[in-house]
This record gives structure tokens, C-alpha cells and sequence, in this order.
């Protein structure tokens, strides 16, 4: 079949009988549009785009949450939100453009059940009466926000590549990521995180940021646009999605929650956030995800940067020609429903260029509102076609239109692959970070007798003790959570003594709601029991307590993590991570206690 002629099919399939708001249409199903050759992308996509109806164009705009393990699975999730029970009828019924999957949506179980579940909804989408296969996205950035894990392979995350400062190792994580995923049926990640992480305080962005730098984390950004989308063939890459333009490094407000507010300048804006953003789409990235903040420097309207024409026509389009997908990020956070109804935001969004729409709170008001949107002209038909067509070229360039479905028989033999691992391995031995050995502990020359382990994470605490084990010594583990009790303190700080070594775990400590963690990592030192501090995210906990004299941080609590620190205390490697970002003196915030750059090795 010509695409010509699958295009006129898809017309057919979505005509009267479409109903745009989600029911069931039962129309006949049509093949799949005839793939285009090389060099025939741009023009395909419009062809096809050409012969859909109204209402399959609104769908392929949407990127939604089906709930269950597999698509003919009944589940209480999609009642409650589709008003149908199954993945399958949710994809058949509505013909979005996309799925996203996370752990709440009981999707990810393990390797092969997501690679089923994947093949399925793609049957559902070809056979629905659209022929176009979906995109299906997650959020596997690697590190904090880390979707699926073991037996896939797990890498430390973003800051722990900055504190690495080498762009080849980013750029391996990032492919073995986009393997694994596509191998699952997973085609589009939504990463990398191209924030530059000014602010300390970010409860947000973080360790999910490369750092501080703007030009370092332009280098990351793009090494692991590459990583996901240049490396292979079209079928064994994932669309990438740098986020969150125009960047969120500089916030104390989580939007998820609420509408911050950056106040930087426009000079400040293309000094510090503008480059990876820059680097991301010179280096050919599909996708760019947008921000829920309001910008008066750049935008002086008061509407978060996800429904303003000026940022996302103006400066992302015009201004950066990038001429890929503009994705929002989750229309379920408050930080884009302050302002105006739910109804309401699918439609802004896409008045002011956006082209995908994630995760609305009301998937069928929201097609209806867009579908009644372009009938009333409140939306042109232009502009849909435009934003459809630009979605189902970032699915041919990745090879979904001619490969929609992946070999099960493969699953295994990629995902969590043990050259995979010992990739993760490779990528993580030069990211720890030592900043301080004030009574020379490191390395162990010898492995120590008995060893407690406590602090933040229970299985953290447990991967770290065994890998102590595995080398010789005898340990116990007490974890004792996100903020410990003063009796915590007194009993690590009892159960100390008659231990060689103590380890401590710390996981934000610098948090007025976590001073818990701060008192009970002195307790140990303060018995007089050597002690030994790792921070397993932020570095900033190290200014916080002064009374342990060696500081290590990790900047991840992944197991992949927890083995590269302990080769680093037997010395077996030496430690090579440099800080990617400062860490204020909590006593004097405009002087940094450890600068941006440092970090001490043997």
C-alpha cells in the first residue's frame, strides 16, 4: 500500500462514526501506513496527516496513563479514569498518540510482562481503526527517578555523570538506557534533564541535574541525547525529551505542587539555562519538554511557561528553531492548573505550541474540548496538522511506523545484559566523590572487624553491607529512616561501641525537616568510634556536620552506587568524582564551604 492510499484508509476508518470522546467507534481497522523511504519522512508524515479525520488528529495529540500489568487486564484504574476496564479498550476507544507508564500504574513489573504489554497496546493501536502504532514513553532518567529497575540495568543518575565531568560516559549510559527500553517496546524517554541546578534548595531538580554549570551540563545534556537517539539502528533507539524549558534549576517550589517562579533575567536566562537547551537541539533531540513555572523575565503574562506563545513559539520555535515535538509535562500537576480550569489547558497548551499533550486530568474532556476548540476556531486546523505531523515524524525517525512490536525472545538477552551491568559498572567507579579525610581513614588497608552500617535506607543499608561482607568484614546494619528520633541517635551511638568502623548513610540531611539525620551521624564520631559519612544524594549534608572528619558522596543510593564506594574505600579505585555543584557553608550562604570542582583522590 502507498502512503498515499493509507493515508485516504485512516481518513475512512476516522469519519462519522469517530466520536472523539473517547467510545468506541467500531470501525474497520486499517494496516499500517506504508513506512516512508529515507528522505521521505517530512513529506509522509503530511500525506498522512492529510487523510485523518478531526478526531484521530485530536488523539494522536494525547499521551495518557492506562493502568494494569497487561492490556486485556481489568483494572479499577481505568474505570475510574476511562470509564473502561481494560488498556487495550482505553487505546481502542480514544486512539492516543501515546502511553506513558510508571509504577503506580501497575505497568511495570519486570523485562518481558512490559515487553508484552508493549506488543498488545500496539496491536490495539493498529487494529483500532487509526493503523498508527503509539508512542509509549516512561521516565527512566536513571538515578532518583529511575521507573524500572533490576533486573534492568541502573545507573547512579545525572549528578553522579557531572561529578564524572566525561561526556562519552554519559553518552554509554544513555545507550545502554535506550536499549533496554526499546527492547521493552518503550520508545520515547522522557529525559534527559537539562536543568541547570543553581539553587540548593530545589526540592524538584537536584541530583536529577548534571550540576551547576551551565556548560557542563550542555555537554551532558548532549552526550545523552546521542546516547539515546544516535546509536544503533531507528528500532533499537528511544526519542529523547530534554526538560524542563526554560529550565527549572533555579526554584524552592516543587510544581508539582504549586507555580514557582524564576526570577531570572533574560541575560541571566541565556547564561545560565539556555545551553542545554541549545546543545539538546543542535544535537538533533526529538522532543523538548515544558516547564510548569511562570518567567517574568522572559514572559511578563503570569502564565507558566507550558501555555505561554512567547516561550514556547516565540523563543523555543523561533527564537532556538527547534522544529521537533514541544511535549507539556503532566497536565496533573497543580503548577499548570493554577490558573484556569482543567478543560481549559489542554487547549492553551496548544495555543501556545505545544504539540503533545501529557497526561491531562480528564482524558475525554480534553479531547472534546480540543475537538470543539477547532470547529469554533479557537484552534486552527493548521496548527493540529502541523503538531500531528511533527509527532509521527519523531515516530518514523525511530523506526515505531515499520517496528512497532519487539521480540520477546530478545528481552532477556538485552535487558540487565552482564555486559550491561559491568557498563554500569564503568560509568559509576569515576563519579564518587571524596571531600574530606581530616584523619587520614581512606584507604582501608585492610578490612575492618566489625562494622556498623545505619543511617538512611533500609536496602541501602543492606546493599552496602554486603558488599562490605563480600570483602571480609563482619557488619550490622540499623537503619533508621528519613529523620531518626534522638533515641535512634543514643542507640547507634550504644550499639557503636565495640565496632571498628562506623558508616553512616545520609539522604538530605541539610533539610530543616531532617535534623534527625544530622544528630544522628554525629552520635557515632561522638562515642569516639571511627565514623565514616556518606551522603547518597544531595553532597550538600557534608557542610552540615563537622564533627565526622571523612565525607563521601555518592550522589545516588542505587546498588550500582553503593559497589563503586566501596572500591573506592578499599582503595581498590581511586576516588575521581570532582562536585558538579558548590556547597554552600550553611553558617555563611554566600561562601561555599566546598566549591564547585573539588574533590580529593590519592
Amino acid at each position: 500500500m502507498t502512503a498515499t492510499l493509507a493515508a485516504t484508509t485512516l481518513g475512512a476508518a476516522g469519519s462519522a462514526s469517530d466520536p472523539g470522546a473517547g467510545r468506541p467507534s467500531g470501525a474497520t481497522p486499517s494496516p499500517v501506513p506504508a513506512p516512508p523511504r529515507a528522505g521521505e519522512v517530512p513529506d509522509w508524515a503530511d500525506r498522512v496527516v492529510a487523510g485523518m479525520s478531526l478526531p484521530r488528529k485530536v488523539g494522536q495529540l494525547f499521551v495518557t496513563v492506562v493502568y494494569g500489568p497487561r492490556a486485556d487486564s481489568s483494572h479499577p484504574g481505568n474505570r475510574e479514569e476511562h470509564g473502561l476496564d481494560t488498556p487495550e479498550e482505553v487505546v481502542r476507544a480514544f486512539h492516543p498518540g501515546g502511553v506513558i507508564h510508571f509504577s503506580w500504574t501497575d505497568s511495570l513489573h519486570h523485562p518481558r510482562q512490559i515487553a508484552e504489554l508493549s506488543n498488545d497496546l500496539q496491536r490495539a493501536a493498529l487494529d483500532s481503526g487509526a493503523g498508527l502504532p503509539l508512542t509509549i514513553a516512561t521516565d527512566q532518567e536513571q538515578g532518583l527517578v529511575t521507573r524500572i529497575g533490576p533486573p534492568a540495568t541502573v545507573f547512579a543518575g545525572n549528578m553522579a555523570h557531572g561529578a564524572a565531568r566525561d561526556p562519552h560516559l554519559a553518552r554509554r549510559a544513555a545507550f545502554v538506557t535506550g536499549h533496554e527500553l526499546r527492547a521493552m517496546g518503550i520508545t520515547q524517554n522522557f529525559a534527559p534533564v537539562g536543568d541547570v541546578n543553581v539553587n540548593p534548595e530545589n526540592p524538584v531538580i537536584g541530583v536529577r541535574s548534571f550540576g551547576s554549570d551551565p556548560e557542563l551540563v550542555a555537554r551532558m545534556t548532549r552526550a545523552q541525547v546521542r546516547g539515546y537517539q544516535d546509536t544503533g539502528a531507528p528500532s533499537e533507539t528511544v526519542s529523547a525529551a530534554v526538560k524542563h524549558f526554560p529550565g527549572h534549576g533555579d526554584t524552592t517550589v516543587d510544581s508539582h505542587t504549586a507555580l514557582p517562579v524564576i526570577e531570572h533575567t533574560d541575560s541571566q536566562w541565556r547564561r545560565l539555562d539556555a545551553p542545554p537547551f541549545r546543545a539538546a537541539i543542535s544535537a538533533g533531540v526529538d522532543a523538548v519538554m515544558t516547564a510548569h513555572i511562570r518567567f517574568p523575565g522572559l514572559d511578563d503574562s503570569g502564565e507558566p511557561a507550558t501555555l505561554s506563545r512567547t516561550l514556547l513559539t516565540g523563543l523555543l520555535r523561533e527564537e532556538l528553531g527547534f522544529d521537533g515535538v514541544i511535549v507539556t509535562d503532566s497536565l496533573r500537576m497543580r503548577g499548570v492548573r493554577e490558573l484556569h480550569p482543567d478543560e481549559s489547558v489542554a487547549v492553551l497548551a496548544l495555543r501556545a505550541g505545544a504539540d503533545q499533550l501529557l497526561m491531562p486530568p480528564n482524558l475525554s474532556e480534553a479531547v472534546e474540548e480540543v475537538v470543539a476548540a477547532v470547529r469554533d476556531g479557537r484552534l486552527s486546523v493548521d496548527a493540529v496538522d502541523r503538531s500531528v505531523a511533527r509527532i509521527l515524524r519523531a515516530k518514523a525517525r525511530r523506526g515505531v511506523i515499520t517496528d512497532p512490536l519487539v521480540r520477546l525472545s530478545a528481552v532477556e538477552r538485552v535487558v540487565g545484559s552482564p555486559r550491561n551491568l559491568r557498563e554500569a559498572r564503568r560509568v559509576t567507579d569515576p563519579t564518587v566523590t571524596l571531600l574530606r579525610d581530616d584523619p587520614g581513614l581512606l584507604p582501608l588497608r585492610r578490612p575492618p572487624g566489625r562494622v556498623l552500617v545505619t543511617g538512611w535506607g533500609t536496602e541501602t543499608c543492606a546493599e552496602l553491607a554486603d558488599r562490605l561482607r563480600r570483602r571480609g568484614s563482619r557488619v550490622r546494619t540499623l537503619p533508621t529512616g528519613a529523620n531518626p528520633t534522638e533515641q535512634d541517635a543514643a542507640r547507634v551511638a550504644r550499639e557503636a561501641a565495640g565496632h571498628d568502623l562506623v558508616l553512616v548513610l545520609t539522604n538530605a540531611a541539610w533539610k530543616e525537616d531532617r535534623a534527625g539525620q544530622r544528630a544522628l551521624a554525629r552520635a557515632p564520631a561522638e562515642a569516639g568510634v571511627p565514623t565514616m559519612a556518606v551522603a547518597v544524594r544531595d553532597p550538600y549534608d557534608a557542610a552540615h556536620v563537622e564533627r565526622i572528619g571523612t565525607w563521601l558522596t555518592t550522589y545516588s543510593h542505587r546498588p550500582v552506587a553503593m559497589e563503586s564506594l566501596v572500591r573506592v574505600l578499599f582503595g581498590e579505585i581511586s576516588p575521581q568524582g570532582r562536585l558538579p555543584v558548590p556547597v554552600p557553608d550553611p553558617q555563611r550562604p554566600d561562601t561555599d564551604r566546598y566549591p564547585f570542582g573539588h574533590g580529593l583522590s590519592w
